[in-house]
């Protein structure tokens, strides 16, 4: 998986592999976890994500699972957002994507069985909180991507499946705690509540489940 260093990624990696599965967590400084196998990882290097995926075939075998979990996030009103910064966000939550899947489903697709998650954001469905453009953008493609590749991968028996967590209690969203009075279900999420949920779709339980955007909110968003 992309982004397991820490947060929300970290969780799900930890998750998956007290499942079972023997996970690489690929991170700009991966962790040293036991358990988990870190691989130096920049979602935005094509070379180096093609490394990456080298080295984790070699220690773990072909990859089965793909969960893209790497991601920034920025507040910046139009005015104050440069290019740099636009073109940063865009390559880390979307071109990252593209990259990981393009090295691994084809593969998934040859051998006849593939799992891949993409993490979306409610922000892709609403334009997200004020000064998110770049980040909301990035997201909604992402979860565009993975209705294209559902699509095209289906018939080979890999699903591909985002999600659109909101209000998750991490670093992310830190000064929108007063936020939980929206919250339907009167809390916010955990990281342990997203990453059951990817454990879910990568299992067999939910092999008639691909391109969807799964919410995972607490009834913040309702559509």
């Amino acid at each position: 998986m992309t982004g397991g260093g820490r947060g929300i990624g970290r969780c799900i990696a930890e998750t998956l592999a007290l499942q079972g599965a023997r996970v690489a967590v690929g991170d700009l400084e991966p962790p040293d976890v036991p358990g988990l196998t870190g691989v130096r990882m920049d979602v935005t290097d094509e070379g180096g994500v093609a490394e990456a995926v080298r080295e984790v075939e070699h220690a773990l075998g072909p990859v089965e699972i793909l969960v893209c979990n790497a991601g920034i996030y920025r507040t910046e009103p139009l005015a104050e957002t440069t290019l740099r910064s636009w073109e940063q966000s865009l390559a880390v939550n979307l071109t990252g994507v593209f990259l990981s899947a393009r090295q691994v489903v084809p593969g998934m697709a040859e051998r006849g069985y593939g799992r891949v998650v993409i993490m979306g954001s409610s922000a892709g469905k609403t334009g997200g909180a004020r000064d998110t453009l770049a980040y909301a953008a990035a997201k909604a493609g992402a979860m565009a991507l993975a209705k294209g590749l559902a699509k095209e991968f289906a018939g080979a028996g890999v699903t591909v499946n985002a999600l659109a967590p909101a209000l998750v209690d991490t670093d992310m969203i830190s000064e929108m705690r007063e936020l939980v009075e929206r919250i339907p279900v009167g809390r916010l999420g955990t990281p342990q509540d997203v990453a059951d949920l990817v454990a879910f779709l990568v299992s067999d339980h939910a092999s008639f489940i691909t391109g969807e955007v799964v919410d995972i909110n607490g009834g913040f968003l309702i559509d």
